[in-house]
């Protein structure tokens, strides 16, 4: 029994600590949407088109301490997930999309609140910094990048939250870690192959979004050698970069989609995740080419890959997919259902 508990334990550690020790990005990136244009250009905010209160009963019901922009926010469970849902998914994609990153939003934050919440944050049940939680925004903010399209964005957002009113994503009954990302290279990513711990619903599975929908799927990040073995050596001290950067990477192992799972750097075995980290790649889908004295990877997709793609979300939304399916297409054997979370 011990060896088990133990074992948990270490799993756990290492899901959630290694991608932080390791600068990993958001576990919730937001996509590329529409472009907001500079300040200078923008209207002046619209009033809010609605009374604050977008939730049902029971995100209504639900009291959260939130840290935004470093100051501590009293908000019911409904509002705290349209800031999240303005921030993390473009207004103009599928309201069954929206559902489902609403749904999502709310299962990663009840996760982490049954889960012990963020040693970054005791105070606080949830956070605006996306390296921690998830992105928050409000509504002014919002509406200065939506412009003329603000009073029916926010409409259809506040949609999205309230007729998801809470619902979450369980496996075992219980609200399952609801990781997302942006986009992926027709795959998304066992959990194993970025955060060294396998989770059931967190599986690699088959994803529809591709360059003609995806804004920058397709992206180049080029470095000088000097520069490049500066960032190599600095975060991996041990590797051995003498000679051609093209010496410098060996053993590539790659899924079919070309997602890099790990290679050698100088000697030096790194995941693919983390080195897209270390080079701050858009994702860990890149093919690597040398000219001269400049490395240059070409790179497919944005995000660590793992759960729901929003893009993908999308794409099958825009098919006639409804929420609950595109959730339990990307978490995989959960179901989507009402969920009372515990008295705290």
């Amino acid at each position: 029994m011990g060896k088990h508990i133990a074992c948990s334990l270490f799993l756990i550690f290492l899901l959630f600590f290694l991608p932080w020790l390791w600068g990993e990005p958001s576990l919730a990136l937001e996509p590329e949407g529409e472009d907001i244009p500079p300040a200078a250009d923008r209207p002046a905010p619209p009033e809010d088109p609605a009374p604050p209160q977008p939730a049902g009963d029971a995100d209504a019901g639900m009291a959260l301490n939130v840290l935004v922009g470093g100051k501590l926010q009293q908000m019911d469970m409904g509002t705290y997930l349209l800031g999240v849902v303005r921030a993390e998914m473009p207004a103009s994609f599928e309201v069954e999309a929206l559902k489902a990153q609403a749904v999502a939003a709310r299962t990663y934050t009840l996760y982490k609140m049954a889960n012990g919440g963020s040693a970054n944050h005791p105070e606080a049940d949830a956070c605006d910094d996306i390296t921690c939680c998830q992105a928050y925004k409000g509504y002014e903010e919002a509406a200065a990048g939506w412009g003329e399209q603000a009073a029916a964005y926010e409409a259809k957002l506040r949609q999205a939250v309230a007729e998801t009113d809470g619902e979450c994503i369980l496996y075992g009954g219980k609200p399952v870690l609801a990781v997302f990302h942006s986009s992926s290279a027709g795959a998304t990513q066992d959990a194993a192959n970025v955060w060294s711990a396998s989770l059931p619903y967190l599986q690699s599975v088959e994803t529809p979004e591709d360059g003609e929908t995806v804004p920058n799927y397709q992206s180049t990040a080029s470095f000088q050698a000097a520069e490049l073995k500066g960032r190599l050596a600095e975060a991996l001290p041990e590797a051995n970069l003498g000679g051609s950067p093209s010496n410098w990477f060996t053993n590539i192992q790659q899924q079919p989609n070309g997602t890099v799972t790990s290679l050698d750097v100088g000697g030096v075995e790194v995941g693919g995740n983390r080195l897209r980290t270390i080079l701050d790649l858009r994702s860990a889908c890149f093919t690597i080419s040398f000219e001269g004295d400049l490395v240059t990877f070409s790179v497919t997709g944005y995000g660590h890959g793992v759960g729901m793609s929003q893009y993908g979300a999308n794409t099958l939304a825009a098919g006639g997919m409804g929420y609950q399916d595109i959730l339990t297409w990307y978490y995989t054997d959960a179901t989507v259902a009402a969920y009372t979370p515990p008295e705290r």
